[in-house]
């Protein structure tokens, strides 16, 4: 597999989702410019990521800007064709203003900006410890949609506590049902707000969001 990972004015997380891809796990990774348009070099078995950071600033709403950009034009129909996208935390947002997810990420219930390590669970019941840097990560969608996404499992990650109970004390931005990541019905879309490329070198004594990346690189996660 290889990883296209799109750079905005404003992303800086991207180079941290590249070393975690070319230096923790030894994978080809290219950097894509929002300017740019050709993804003929990829193919359906390759995974476009969209990174953390602030693009355009964040003006008008997270990611609303980014969804124009000549590149995401591109990423769109990447993904409708059946191509991998991966997003974290503002490259969540961008995939939901993109509608390629449904829902949306408002401003953290508190209205406050956190950044700690949270933990997060998943069907299987493993517990992962991941960081999150976010202000508006309040996952919201019509109960119609969360029941669908829920009965579909479409919902990859809750935020739990460290034993892995979904409780309301372990939620850090009042994200509806404790909702942490989903993916779309085709299940070839993906985004979550907590951030694995900061949490899979040794150097940081925590590869939880390796273990991550290593599901999504054995489509374990994301499925065609």
């Amino acid at each position: 597999m290889k990883f296209g990972v799109v750079v905005f004015p404003g992303s800086n997380c991207d180079r941290d989702m590249y070393d975690a891809l070319t230096e923790d796990m030894k994978q080809e990774a290219i950097m894509l410019w929002h300017k740019d348009k050709d993804l003929g070099m990829f193919t359906k078995d390759d995974c476009i990521i969209l990174p953390g950071g602030f693009s355009y600033g964040d003006y008008l709403r997270c990611g609303a800007i980014a969804r124009f950009s000549p590149m995401m034009q591109s990423v769109i129909d990447f993904a409708n064709d059946g191509g991998k996208v991966f997003g974290v935390c503002n490259g969540f947002q961008i995939l939901c203003e993109s509608h390629l997810l449904p829902g949306a990420l408002l401003r953290n219930g508190h209205q406050q900006f956190v950044c700690k390590n949270v933990f997060l669970t998943n069907d299987s019941g493993n517990v992962y410890k991941l960081p999150i840097a976010h202000g508006e990560g309040r996952y919201y969608a019509e109960e119609k949609i969360l029941d669908e996404l829920e009965a579909n499992s479409q919902v990859i990650f809750y935020y739990c506590d460290e034993k892995g109970r979904i409780t309301p004390e372990a939620n850090p931005n009042g994200s509806i049902r404790n909702i942490a990541g989903i993916c779309n019905a085709r299940r070839n879309v993906f985004g979550m707000m907590p951030h694995p490329e900061r949490s899979a070198s040794e150097a940081l004594k925590n590869t939880d969001g390796r273990e991550i990346l290593k599901n999504l690189l054995m489509s374990e996660i994301l499925v065609s």
